[in-house]
């Protein structure tokens, strides 16, 4: 454990913990997307597996500690490198010449601040206080599903915020295999070649939910239409 500490405080160590923290969180991000497919097959397939994600409960709260634990770990380490970096070199550099970074690399600190942001709105939005921004229905998931993404101003932030992830993710994980010591002239253009592949199936995966939601390729549940007639109609609407 003392060795494990020693390792953590330096660089070296800080920059280990975000690779293996930004695995993690990856992974968890495409069984996220993966299990959010079942909206195109319809609302009882959707229901039913969020019903047994429920059920499931322990699997979902180990998982949630995991997850805690690498955000922590992933924000913690971050956070120190910049500090550590600008300890280093109080002045920046007259010229700064950036030959192998590329634009996600340098936007990788606005990126990593812009979805922290958007996963805690994400967790207010449907977890911890989902009546702020819709009338929630807890037997139904599809519905809160469908009425969150519906709204266009909600659906314009799921669209900022995956482009987000998806610029976060390349980077990220390209530079995570280097970190953690799979790296290889032999073997890098490949790891970049994943990485692009990974952040564009994410980040198109994740956009077409809200994209799909307004142009009718997920289709409301079952009574939607009739109770968003009514809201409307209702004299409350009218004031």
């Amino acid at each position: 454990m003392q060795r494990a500490l020693t390792l953590y405080q330096s660089t070296i160590g800080k920059k280990v913990a975000m690779a293996l923290s930004g695995l993690v969180i990856v992974g968890f991000t495409v069984g996220h997307m993966a299990g959010n497919l079942n909206a195109y097959v319809g609302e009882d397939a959707f229901n039913e597996y969020a019903r047994s994600l429920h059920e499931a409960w322990y699997i979902v709260w180990p998982t949630r500690a995991v997850l805690l634990l690498a955000f922590s770990a992933h924000i913690i380490s971050a956070f120190s490198l910049v500090t550590r970096n600008k300890d280093a070199r109080p002045q920046a550099y007259h010229v700064t010449k950036h030959s192998e970074a590329t634009f996600a690399s340098k936007a990788m600190p606005v990126s990593g601040i812009a979805l922290l942001l958007f996963i805690l709105f994400h967790l207010l939005h449907f977890t911890l206080a989902p009546q702020l921004f819709n009338e929630m229905h807890y037997e139904n998931p599809f519905w809160n599903f469908y009425a969150g993404l519906s709204h266009p101003m909600l659906a314009g932030i799921y669209i900022a915020g995956n482009l987000a992830l998806g610029l976060h993710i390349f980077h990220g994980f390209f530079s995570a295999f280097q970190t953690i010591g799979a790296n290889h002239p032999k073997y890098n253009q490949l790891r970049r070649d994943g990485a692009i592949g990974l952040a564009t199936i994410l980040t198109l995966g994740n956009l077409m939910f809200p994209i799909s939601v307004h142009l009718g390729f997920i289709e409301a549940p079952a009574g939607y239409e009739a109770a968003m007639a009514d809201a409307n109609d209702s004299p409350a609407s009218d004031h």
